[in-house]
């Protein structure tokens, strides 16, 4: 295949579609090389076609406590006070700068993340 920039979705299905076929090429190969070009040029395509919205911050909060098994009280030492963590969660009060800097040490929640808009 001759490798061409990705325009369109009928170049990008075209380029999946060979991509399936050389997947298990190996490095340094003429198929590997191609699978290493294919492989950015459909990344390319899908950031700019099919961009992924980073999380709400108070969704990956609970996600990531569903992660390692924690409970509302489990927060208590990262946010402050039952009262408190029960506010964040419910979204009834932001997080503030050293709620985000605890929940980053603590959690391991990316900063990005956690500095969005709610």
């Amino acid at each position: 295949m001759k490798i061409k920039p990705i325009h369109t979705e009928k170049d990008y299905k075209e380029a999946i579609a060979r991509l399936e076929d050389i997947f298990d090429s190996n490095p340094g190969t003429k198929e590997g090389d191609e699978l290493e070009l294919l492989s950015i040029l459909i990344e390319k395509y899908e950031d700019e076609h099919f961009p992924i919205e980073a999380p709400d911050p108070i969704e990956a909060i609970k996600f990531r406590m569903e992660q390692l098994g924690l409970e509302n009280k489990d927060l208590e030492g990262i946010i402050g006070s039952k009262g408190r963590v029960s506010e964040i969660l419910n979204k009834k009060r932001k997080l503030t700068l050293k709620m985000i800097q605890s929940i980053i040490q603590n959690l391991h929640v990316p900063a990005e993340i956690l500095l969005q808009e709610y």
